[in-house]
């Protein structure tokens, strides 16, 4: 057990020495870094919401509007079904307090073949705890020549996590996009999800670009309607709608249902300055299907104003003045800098499948953030010099070799938590003072065992060695063990929590090599160098 190869040696050694290089940076202030070379390890550990202040928001999706597009979405299902079956129908009509859309078949002898048709269109729902299928999402009926289409509360169910999922996944795109670092975003409960982001200054602008829904349409004005007059008697011609711009005051507009293209065929937005008028704008690009729909419907309407139409409102409704055939495309409308960077952002990062509404915002300062730092610095040393006296004093020399490889665990944490890029929480602290603790436990059982080895007549070497292969089997057992027990905490855990979980770990981890292979080669160095009679234990 005391005879290392100098390959292991060598290994060792290499570990401990990038342990403290990859470590180091973190007793660097961050501007200090920057004048570094790019060779010089620079990656810190990120301080989370709680240590360095920010943002707190929860959101709830807006259930009504989710089920209000869904539908709509089955009733141009049940259009197109019926349509391309030839058969005919009245009152087509939804209803969305019952969740349900209805239809009347005017033959009574196409009911049925009617009814077979639609509950094509509800889909299985997995929901079960094997994976497999719970239901389906649309419920089909009929009453004499009348068919419903109801929602189920699995369909619905399933809606709202799909929702909450793209949400987050949209809400992550924008908030990167916003230039912070290691945001905590995640669903709470059915309908909520938790936004997190530490180091955040402007909460408004940030709620500003997670809130907004990001719908983008292009849409043809109405130039036979005049919109002042149709904003004062609301009487919207058929297959029209009536929209006003964000100006003060708004000014309506007047346009066609029918949405020439849309956000999901952007591929890309950029904000720019107009090469005219060098005012900020932002520069759009299609995809190849949005390109030729875009062209075609622009060579259509040569000399026709059409709108941009952002979450119902009018950003601009410029005039087409030649055909816009290349995919590429520019927004226009008094932006300032920040405002055409923001639009880009939300177009960028894609629609919300539903609006989010703010309950609970809570904004947490810098200084309170450093205030927890600092007290979970005094504790972490506090801690640090307790258990190094009371190796020192208990175990003498054998107590030093048990420091010296505490310090060796702690580098290891940090070295490890930064090439990770992980995000060190309160939690998180709490976990390094508990691995501080747990650190020197095996060198307790070791050094116990080797005085048990003494007591019973065996040279200082015999017992030494005894002493660590006797001792390695409980180590082991009683750090897995608790290995077992944090790995399911960051399983079952969210937040913070697996931040402790994560934290404590590594710590864990770190003090099996430490304990295992660096005291044992600290101990049998000075064993071939000393080649003492008695053990100083």
């Amino acid at each position: 057990m005391l005879h290392f190869q100098k390959w292991k040696v060598i290994l060792v050694g290499a570990i401990v020495f990038a342990g403290f290089i990859f470590a180091a940076p973190n007793l660097i202030p961050s501007s200090a870094l920057q004048g570094l070379p790019s060779w010089v390890p620079q990656k810190q550990v990120n301080l989370g919401l709680d240590l360095q202040g920010g943002a707190h928001l929860l959101y709830r999706i807006d259930e009504a509007e989710l089920v209000d597009d869904w539908l709509g979405t089955i009733r141009g299902d049940i259009r197109e079904t019926l349509r391309s079956n030839r058969i005919g129908y009245v009152d087509l009509n939804k209803n969305t307090t019952a969740r349900a859309v209805s239809v009347r078949i005017r033959k009574p002898e196409d009911v049925d073949k009617a009814f077979t048709d639609l509950k094509k269109i509800a889909a299985p729902v997995g929901n079960d705890v094997f994976g497999g299928f719970a239901g389906n999402d649309i419920e089909v009926t009929k009453s004499g020549d009348k068919i419903t289409l109801t929602a189920t509360e699995l369909g619905l169910n399933d809606r709202i996590s799909s929702a909450i999922q793209a949400s987050i996944e949209t809400i992550r795109r924008r908030v990167d996009a916003f230039g912070t670092t290691e945001p905590s975003i995640q669903r709470e409960g059915r309908d909520r999800i938790l936004v997190q982001v530490p180091g955040v200054s402007d909460v408004q602008r940030l709620k500003g670009l997670i809130g907004e829904t990001g719908k983008l349409e292009f849409k043809l004005v109405d130039a036979s309607a005049n919109a002042g007059e149709v904003a004062l008697s609301k009487k919207v011609p058929p297959g029209s709608e009536l929209l006003y711009s964000e100006d003060e005051p708004p000014v309506p507009y007047v346009l066609k249902d029918r949405v020439m293209v849309s956000g999901e065929n952007l591929v890309d937005s950029q904000p720019g300055f107009d090469s005219r008028t060098g005012e900020p704008v932002v520069n759009f690009r299609f995809d190849a299907a949005g390109a030729k729909r875009f062209g075609r419907a622009t060579q259509d309407n040569v000399g026709l104003p059409f709108a941009i139409v952002l979450d119902n409102k009018v950003i601009s409704a410029p005039v087409i003045r030649e055909p816009i055939l290349g995919g590429t495309g520019q927004i226009s409308g008094n932006f300032s800098v920040q405002e055409a960077n923001d639009l880009s952002v939300l177009l960028r990062s894609g629609a919300l499948p539903a609006k989010l509404s703010v309950i609970e915002e809570r904004t947490v300062g810098a200084s309170l953030g450093a205030d927890s730092i600092e007290s979970g610095k005094k504790a972490a040393i506090f801690g640090m010099i307790l258990v190094v006296a009371f190796m020192f004093v208990a175990y003498g020399l054998f107590g030093a070799f048990a420091n010296m490889a505490l310090l060796v665990n702690v580098a290891l944490i940090f070295a490890v938590l930064s090439l990770m890029g992980a995000t060190l929480t309160l939690p998180g602290i709490a976990g390094i003072v508990l691995v501080i603790g747990i650190a020197v436990d095996a060198n307790v059982l070791i050094n116990e065992r080797i005085r048990e080895e003494m007591r019973s007549g065996k040279s200082p070497i015999a017992a030494v060695d005894s002493g660590y292969s006797r001792a390695l089997v409980t180590i082991i057992d009683s750090n897995v063990t608790t290995l077992i027990a944090v790995l399911v905490l960051f399983w079952l855990g969210s937040g913070p929590v697996r931040g402790f979980a994560v934290t404590l770990t590594i710590g864990i981890l770190a003090s099996m090599f430490t304990a295992v292979t660096v005291t044992r080669m600290l101990v049998a160095g000075w064993l071939r160098w000393k080649r003492p009679k008695e053990l100083p234990l």
